[in-house]
């Protein structure tokens, strides 16, 4: 016996992974629907792609280690070629044009919902397996594309029921970041210690909402010491280089004013080529974006976002939840950002050696999910339960006839296809969460009825008798109704829940 013990698995999940249960897979499954009808309203075709792609296909992460594990779950197959599972769903995307180009529209637009894996170490609210909803425009260079995946984002989070406040969809540019740095003289490219240098000047402009202005000056010049007493060392930039960043990222009363913000970048980015270049294609985007109804409660320039930045080739822009929201711990917190996306040109030249411009988005379902459950915007619900008891367990038909007929009508329903008496039955009907047990015993039968338990109200008066016997006088919470009024005798008890 002890050797059969020992040869037992235990019982586990894997780290960083967790499994889900009805409620919120039905309310995911809501989201999913309504996002996907919103892709679908603006053009967007559905495309589904391999869970399992080769692993040279998702660049960033080449195998050049025994195992390719920075990041992503890989394996040998039957041919001995490494193979990873999807880390996110661009770079399958990027691999299909590549495949298919010839056969394609140009633009080519798709969106594809799916699962992706990070072989990342999880924390708190965040898996190493989780969904992402995808829209690309995949062939064209038009700052109108761009426009319109902002716009479909803002119109995403509405349809999801988001009021306009609630978000704010913030754009920016990598080129116009290049441009300012470039024009405060740190070159794109160059040595080690050069990017070393960039890398630190980013980091820095990234922590603008944690540290404040004043925070990222110092972490450009000498460095800051935190709260903790912590001292971070900066960039080393002269005091002219750190203002120009500084107001860039950071302009005095220039966010709420369009035209006032486009001064202030064109005044940070002179001399650089890329960075007017990259305004030019801002302006573009916003305007449309403004013509079209996307006022500053929607979309906002923000040239203090910072993302991906080995990544995006042009506009780039994030989606960031603007309400707090009470956690499980009970404390106030702020979501933040819940997707982004950007302008991508170099991806699909890995294949074919030839640029094609490209831009998408992609929003963290579960993340969102969580962040509308907690404000209440969304509700965990799947459709009420009826369960159909069994009177005689050696014969289920009559209730099996009973469960037929609800379903038909679009009732959710089940019969009982345990073995325990009926207590046992309304036991189980009560862990299921069932709105409602019906029982067709002989009685009820040779009457032509059935006896309606009402589960929920039940629940509620049991709360409040003082006895036993005061409950079994209480007959409001059950109820008899015609066999031939079944259906809807029960669409009223459930009514009446809701």
């Amino acid at each position: 016996m002890a050797s059969d013990k020992q040869s037992r698995p235990k019982a586990r999940t894997v780290r960083g992974f967790r499994d889900r249960a009805a409620g919120e897979l039905a309310a995911e499954r809501a989201m999913l629907d309504t996002i996907r009808r919103t892709y679908e309203s603006y053009g967007f075709d559905a495309l589904e792609t391999p869970f399992v792609e080769y692993t040279d296909a998702l660049g960033k992460f080449l195998p050049d280690v025994d195992r390719p594990n920075a990041g992503v779950f890989s394996f040998r197959d039957e041919d001995e070629q490494w193979v990873s599972l999807r880390y996110d769903l661009t770079a399958p995307l990027a691999r299909y044009v590549a495949e298919n180009q010839q056969f394609l529209p140009r633009p080519f637009r798709r969106y594809q919902i799916g699962t992706v894996f990070r072989n990342d170490k999880p924390g708190p609210g965040r898996y190493r397996e989780f969904i992402q909803c995808d829209a690309d425009t995949v062939g064209t260079a038009s700052p109108s594309a761009d426009a319109e995946m902002v716009m479909m984002f803002a119109d995403t989070l509405e349809a999801l029921g988001l009021a306009r406040g609630d978000y704010a969809i913030k754009v920016n540019s990598r080129k116009l970041l290049d441009g300012v740095l470039e024009a405060a003289g740190l070159p794109v490219t160059g040595s080690d210690e050069i990017r070393e240098r960039r890398g630190t000047v980013l980091r820095a402009m990234d922590k603008l909402d944690r540290v404040g202005p004043h925070g990222v000056r110092d972490l450009l010049g000498k460095g800051r010491k935190d709260e903790s007493g912590d001292f971070t060392r900066g960039a080393e930039l002269d005091i002219g280089q750190a203002e120009r960043i500084v107001s860039f990222i950071a302009p005095s009363g220039a966010a709420n004013n369009l035209e006032s913000h486009f001064a202030t970048i064109a005044r940070a980015v002179e001399g650089s080529a890329t960075g007017e270049e990259g305004l030019k294609e801002v302006r573009a985007i916003m305007n449309l974006v403004t013509a079209s109804g996307y006022e500053h409660n929607r979309v906002q320039l923000d040239t203090g976002i910072v993302r991906g930045l080995d990544y995006y080739t042009g506009a780039v822009f994030e989606a960031q939840l603007t309400f707090p929201v009470q956690n499980e711990k009970g404390q106030t917190v702020v979501f933040g950002s819940v997707g982004g996306g950007g302008r991508y040109d170099d991806l699909v030249a890995r294949f074919t050696g030839q640029k094609t411009p490209a831009v998408g988005f992609s929003i963290g379902v579960s993340r969102l999910l969580t962040a509308l459950l907690m404000r209440k915007t969304t509700t965990v619900e799947t459709a009420p339960l009826v369960v159909v008891t069994v009177f005689d367990k050696n014969d289920a038909a009559p209730a099996f006839d009973i469960v037929r007929e609800l379903r038909a009508a679009k009732i959710r329903a089940e019969a009982y296809v345990g073995t325990g008496k009926m207590g046992d039955q309304f036991k189980y009907a009560d862990k299921r969460g069932a709105a409602l047990a019906i029982i067709e015993g002989p009685d009820e039968r040779a009457k032509g009825e059935v006896t309606i338990k009402d589960l929920a109200l039940g629940a509620e008066l049991a709360k409040s008798v003082e006895s036993r016997a005061a409950w079994v006088g209480n007959r409001e919470a059950q109820f008899s109704a015609l066999r031939t009024n079944l259906v809807a005798e029960v669409r009223r008890a459930l009514a009446r829940e809701h």
